[in-house]
């Protein structure tokens, strides 16, 4: 998208939330129309979109902050009623000095940070792309879960009582999670020797089921991606897992401008830090970071495996760059790469090429 500023006649502003949405609609400079409020359902969409139709007749564009959360159902209906939608962010501060914020002025905001981007971001659409991003976001919940129980039961180990731990403590973690499940409790053994091993138990048992979910969830991602975009799998380094969440960051052909905005949109871009007669660039830490850990995560499988990624990586530590600088300057080729791939294959009649 190009800058919103003299190719529209207004801007809806909307702030979301989970039961209503705020809104306001300004002129093309970012002076206030009107504002209204609605419930954030079917009923309040279609007043919403009355509203924007009496205020803005012409061209217009709606700026909505959470489009990918309490605003994904109204981006969702204005899409197909085919208005123009672009994301914002939402304030990390209160935007004005005195500290004032309401829903109204967060409307009014929105309307105006959308007139003041160079290239406003669309929405990402759902679909199939939505289903791979709600089974990641499940799948990472488990594995958060799993870690904080394997985590709990070291700890129950180290300060059960000195017979269990002696049998525990020297076992790897998968041998004591299987060794805790078999435990049984013996009546003649004292309550608290009774009770921590009920406890070991029960906690094992959690770490087998989180996971059995997790290998499952990361099956079906990996059907999901094989029919979705099967030529991601064949690229070096590339994972089910990581080839999932380049599918939903990227979103569609089109959303993104360049492979420098994908780049930036992954924390791969390098920021330039340069100072007096020094000359260099720092890693990124803003951006999509989940897509940041997948990109990292291929480079790191590709240094491991892929021989071309050992020279290149070889040759730069010869002319004197960091291991850090180094995995930033593969992290930012591999999004290059991925982008183009991403935005030649997906457009229908374009043959696929893997590389």
């Amino acid at each position: 998208m190009t800058r919103l500023a003299g190719a529209i006649d207004g801007v809806i502003g909307v702030d979301t939330h989970r039961d209503t949405l705020a809104a306001a609609a300004t002129d093309p400079v970012g002076g206030l129309l009107a504002q209204t409020s609605v419930s954030a359902d079917a009923v309040g969409y279609r007043r919403l979109l009355d509203f924007a139709r009496a205020q803005v007749p012409g061209r217009r564009c709606w700026a909505v902050e959470g489009a990918g959360s309490y605003g994904a159902g109204l981006a969702a209906f204005l899409q197909a009623q085919g208005e123009r939608v672009v994301e914002v962010g939402r304030p990390k501060r209160p935007p004005r000095r005195t500290g004032a914020k309401s829903d109204a002025l967060d409307a009014v905001r929105a309307a105006r940070e959308a007139l003041t981007h160079d290239h406003p971001l669309a929405p990402r659409r759902r679909g199939d792309r939505e289903a791979l991003r709600v089974l990641l976001a499940t799948r990472h919940s488990a594995c958060v879960a799993k870690v904080s129980a394997i985590n709990q039961l070291k700890a129950l180990i180290v300060g059960a009582p000195e017979e269990l731990r002696a049998e525990l403590r020297g076992l790897a973690t998968k041998r004591q999670v299987v060794r805790c499940v078999r435990l049984r409790a013996r009546p003649a053994r004292s309550l608290e020797h009774r009770m921590t091993v009920r406890a070991l138990r029960s906690t094992a048992q959690r770490i087998q089921l989180l996971a059995t979910e997790a290998a499952e969830l990361g099956d079906e991602l990996e059907r999901l991606v094989a029919a979705i975009a099967p030529w991601l799998l064949e690229l070096p380094g590339v994972g089910p897992i990581s080839a999932a969440q380049v599918l939903v960051s990227w979103s569609y052909a089109g959303r993104l401008r360049s492979e420098a905005a994908f780049a930036a949109l992954a924390g791969a871009n390098p920021i330039p830090a340069s100072s007096g007669q020094v000359t260099r660039h720092r890693l990124n830490r803003s951006g999509d970071r989940q897509l940041n850990r997948a990109l990292h995560t291929v480079v790191v499988a590709r240094l491991r495996d892929d021989p071309a990624t050992r020279a290149y990586a070889a040759r730069r530590t010869s002319e004197g760059k960091s291991a850090r600088d180094i995995r930033r300057c593969l992290k930012r080729a591999v999004a290059r790469q991925l982008f183009k791939l991403l935005e030649r294959c997906d457009r229908p009649g374009v043959e696929v090429v893997t590389l």
